[in-house]
């Protein structure tokens, strides 16, 4: 396969580009949360408590830009936002389901030796 170049960075395997977008510590977990409903920053922020706010503020934006996820801000005081996964975002879920999935056989293995 050819390489790939995005924003200036070569990229040598689809899988390496995939896990650009998706992976990191928080992407797929917020993906993951968000599969089932919307939520507003400070749920997500109690929900992955090692999460330093700009963390998740970051991994929120570049989620969105990449179109796996959408901020609607609602015109209230105080200020209300609230991210809901996009129909790309959908589509990582099975990717995340199946790396979860082993990383909790491999958690398991290493358990019992």
């Amino acid at each position: 396969m050819p390489d790939f170049i995005k924003d200036n960075h070569l990229f040598h395997n689809p899988v390496e580009f995939a896990m650009s977008k998706i992976g990191g510590t928080y992407k797929m977990p917020i993906l993951w949360r968000l599969k089932d409903k919307s939520w507003r920053f400070t749920e997500l922020r109690k929900s992955l408590p090692h999460a330093s706010d700009r963390m998740l503020s970051k991994a929120l934006k570049e989620l969105a830009a990449d179109g796996f996820v959408a901020k609607e801000v609602f015109p209230e005081v105080p200020p209300r936002a609230e991210y809901t996964i996009t129909e790309r975002g959908r589509k990582s879920i099975p990717v995340i389901e199946t790396l979860r999935s082993y990383g909790l056989e491999l958690m398991e293995e290493t358990k019992i030796k």
